[in-house]
């Protein structure tokens, strides 16, 4: 599960990029492209279908199998298509695949895909789906995210050099029908098909050519709703309407201008002025000092986002290896405090480890209080006995956590509320992220902070990290047999409801021995021009600009 470590961790950082921006994570201005300044502060441009927007920092890669961060998708979902795409609910909907049946054992699936046609002229076909599939679970590739495809029969073998390619249960029957095996019941497999690395590639263009997805030309072959027209590199990118989509008389933009601007605050004057429509997650972040401002005229919008802020606890240190410690440190955080006076973005205290944005999750599940002052001294105290310890000052907490304004802000309030209100000494620990990542990876720290953005609507993107020590993104030490069984229970479960309750019970273990200490649940704020019509993220925290409409 190694290689699982830095696809979580480049998750991580681009929600931090995207989403703690407005805290002080940002750097220096950038000039946005000439066709973002062209016109500004006019109602009328170039196109009436022209949408102008701006992204922090430079795509990573526009490539759908090797990109890992959230601003390559949100160019990646809307110049490809999978065989599904996600409706403003988070929920799949029909794209290339126009139907598909599963078999009643939960584990055969059967797609039918409609007519559509790559850029090139070429027609979009089932083997397209299994060389890029099989492309990704390649060793030889090193793709981030090969273990999205696990839950397919024989994937995480040959992704991990113990079976072939041959042995992966991916067939294109015919051009029009690609049948896919599960290892084992898989609940959320369709909508996975909507994620960014189940998008297909044309083989003919992509094979021997590895430069293809580096700029934007012929070799840059798509089957999406928008081409990439140009890509000046840190400048701009440009998406143009493709008009050989099978549904393009229901895109409406002809245009998107995507400058690169990688200060928040100056992303905000850019809004005011009209030189772009949007801003907010994915593309650039509303800026701290604005959010007063944009609440005051009513323009702010708030929408549920399915991602947590937390922080971990190293199982194996000397103190926080005990349960009750890490249930004192855990009670004694004063969510809601943090979100009005450091954070600001009208995030949600984290009262458990899924995100009130899952599915099924949407209610409290009482597993403990914010800021419950009177638990945390009853669990210090009987805590402080186990371990033999007499006097809240001998307790020595170090909390560590990467460089950023935004992180340093929220370990210096969470310190001073440990210190203050449980009378111990707590240190703090920055290290740039790098060090950090590696201090995190050997158990190099006692308490440190994470985050993780769901990468589908389902729990088990938040409880699976945790099923065994080993797992590449736990990062705690800590295991439990029956969560580890609980999950494993909840892979074959069929029935949604008696799934949905494994998951839950599996939550509550977690929530009983504390690995992790949940603090807020994340929002997606936003902020946009009058006339953008069906512009918002879904809870994942995509958008189809597909939907997306100027009047």
């Amino acid at each position: 599960m190694n290689k699982n470590k830095k696809f979580l961790l480049l998750t991580v950082l681009a929600v931090f990029s995207l989403v703690l921006a407005a805290c002080g994570f940002g750097g220096d201005s950038s000039d946005n492209s000439k066709d973002d300044k062209k016109d500004s502060g006019s109602s009328e441009t170039a196109s009436s279908k022209e949408l102008k927007l701006v992204v922090a920092s430079e795509p990573p890669s526009l490539h759908p199998q090797l990109a890992t961060d959230s601003t390559s998708s949100a160019v990646l979902i809307n110049v490809f298509e999978g065989l599904t795409r996600l409706d403003a609910d988070g929920k799949p909907t029909p794209a290339i695949a126009e139907d598909w049946e599963v078999s009643p054992d939960g584990l055969t699936y059967t797609f039918k895909l409609r007519d559509a046609k790559w850029t090139n002229g070429d027609p979009v076909v089932a083997g397209d789906f299994a060389y890029a599939w099989k492309w990704a679970l390649n060793p030889n590739n090193l793709s981030e995210y090969a273990s999205v495809f696990y839950p397919i029969k024989g994937a995480e073998a040959y992704n991990l050099g113990e079976g072939s390619a041959d042995d992966v249960a991916i067939k294109a029957e015919d051009d029009k029908t690609l049948v896919v095996t599960l290892a084992n019941p898989t609940a959320y497999f369709v909508e996975l098909t909507a994620f960014k690395t189940y998008l297909p590639l044309n083989q003919k263009v992509v094979e021997g050519n590895d430069e293809w997805y580096t700029d934007a030309g012929e070799n840059y072959v798509t089957n999406g709703p928008f081409t990439l027209d140009t890509w000046k590199h840190n400048d701009s990118l440009v998406l143009k309407k493709n008009a050989d989509y099978w549904d393009a008389s229901n895109v409406a933009l002809e245009t998107v201008n995507i400058g690169m601007v990688e200060n928040e605050s100056t992303a905000v004057t850019m809004f005011k002025k009209g030189e772009i429509d949007y801003l907010g997650s994915p593309y650039q972040t509303v800026a701290l000092d604005a959010i007063d401002g944009f609440k005051a005229d009513k323009s702010l919008q708030i929408a549920d986002y399915a991602a947590i802020y937390w922080y971990k606890f190293n199982t194996k240190d000397k103190i926080t290896e005990n349960a009750n410690i890490r249930k004192a440190l855990t009670l004694a955080i004063n969510r809601q405090g943090l979100i009005d006076n450091i954070t600001k973005g009208e995030q949600k205290p984290a009262l458990g480890m899924v995100p009130s944005a899952i599915s099924g999750f949407e209610q409290d599940r009482g597993y403990y209080k914010d800021n419950d002052m009177e638990g945390a001294k009853a669990a210090l105290e009987a805590g402080m006995k186990e371990l033999g310890i007499t006097d809240p000052s001998q307790i020595k907490i170090n909390v560590s956590f990467n460089t950023s304004e935004a992180h340093a802000s929220i370990a210096q309030y969470i310190q001073e509320g440990w210190s203050k209100n449980l009378g111990i000494t707590v240190g703090l620990d920055n290290s740039e992220w790098q060090v950090y990542l590696e201090k995190l990876n050997v158990l190099d720290y006692q308490v440190g902070r994470m985050g993780w953005i769901a990468d589908y609507n389902d729990a088990y993107t938040f409880l699976e990290m945790y099923d065994t020590a080993e797992n590449g993104n736990n990062d705690t030490g800590w295991e439990n047999a029956e969560y580890k069984d609980l999950l494993k229970q909840s892979v074959a479960e069929i029935d949604p409801a008696k799934r949905l309750e494994l998951l839950k019970q599996a939550e509550a273990i977690a929530m009983t021995e504390l690995p992790i200490a949940p603090i807020y649940y994340y929002t997606n704020l936003y902020v946009k021009n009058d006339k953008v019509q069906n512009m918002a993220p879904d809870r994942i925290g995509n958008i189809q600009l597909k939907s997306v409409d100027i009047k």
